[in-house]
């Protein structure tokens, strides 16, 4: 398995507005040492379109994870949105469909997308507005029936002891939906100067982009998934230990977006010579090109 020379994690956010504390980068490096944070160019954060300019101008083998879901559910019901002539074939289409149609919406959010007649009962949304679609397909064992439909990576995230919800859902502290729509504008936005993984097949060389799920290197780096979150520098040193990296100067309360990013930095440069995490039993050339895969998910 190909070796990366950096690893950038991206704690993502799908709020409201131009900028984001809740978006938070970290890098660390094959060398070794502790993984460091990416400050933003801002005092008030980082914008969407910062961190898509940075990732247009990287450093060559970067592996970049993304905290967001990359595609919708299409195995469950054989289409993104079952019944529609128009729904997307594949990953790519969808991305430039979400761009296309919330092409007025600043910052890259979806609301547009959204909002569209064809598409909104399938989403559930703030003030009670679960659509009509929100509930259809298969869920993951174990899961509750209000989770919503879930990709096939997403089953395999619940049968780890995680609680995924569905990219669908747009409501709630755990939702994961605005935060996936507004990354897959970005991906569509990186026109293919990036690869995707598995969307795109690993190449040789060059940096990758995949999709991570926080919690999991949380879980591997020896928390619990009701206790995934960390909130202060000595919760992050000890899960880095667990990991085999250094820890990161500091002491007192750390925001847990920040923690969560340099966690997932140093797992990712921990794990990403396991040739078991690009290829996980379920992922087949179809749910690579239609649901993609969260990295690290058997």
């Amino acid at each position: 398995m190909r070796r990366f020379d950096h690893f950038l994690a991206i704690d993502w956010s799908g709020a409201a507005g131009e900028r984001h504390r809740g978006i938070a980068l970290a890098l660390a490096h094959a060398e070794g040492g502790p993984p460091v944070p990416v400050e933003p160019p801002h005092p008030r954060g980082w914008s969407r379109g910062e961190v898509l300019a940075l990732l247009l101008d990287l450093p060559d083998g970067t592996l970049v994870g993304m905290d967001l879901g990359i595609s919708l559910p299409h195995a469950d019901c054989g289409a993104f949105f079952p019944g529609w002539e128009a729904s997307p074939a594949c990953a790519r289409e969808l991305w430039a469909l979400i761009d296309s149609l919330a092409a007025d919406d600043d910052h890259l959010a979806a609301s547009s997308f959204v909002d569209h007649h064809e598409i909104a009962p399938f989403f559930r949304r703030h003030g009670g507005r679960e659509g009509a679609r929100f509930r259809a397909g298969p869920i993951a064992q174990g899961a509750a029936p209000g989770r919503g439909r879930l990709r096939v990576t997403e089953h395999a995230q619940a049968a780890m002891g995680l609680k995924p919800y569905s990219n669908f859902n747009l409501v709630g502290a755990a939702q994961v939906g605005k935060s996936s729509l507004t990354g897959m504008r970005l991906l569509h936005r990186l026109a293919g100067r990036l690869p995707v993984w598995p969307i795109d097949p690993l190449p040789p060389r060059g940096s990758v982009v995949c999709e991570i799920y926080t919690s999991l290197a949380a879980i591997e780096a020896g928390r619990s998934a009701a206790r995934a979150k960390m909130r202060s520098f000595e919760e992050l040193n000890a899960a880095l230990g667990a990991l085999g990296s250094p820890p990161v100067p500091g002491e007192g309360p750390l925001d847990d977006h920040s923690c969560d990013a340099a966690l997932t930095a140093a797992w990712l440069r921990a794990v990403h010579r396991e040739d078991a995490r690009w290829n996980p039993r379920a992922l087949t050339p179809a749910i690579a090109a239609t649901e993609g895969w969260t990295f690290g998910a058997f």
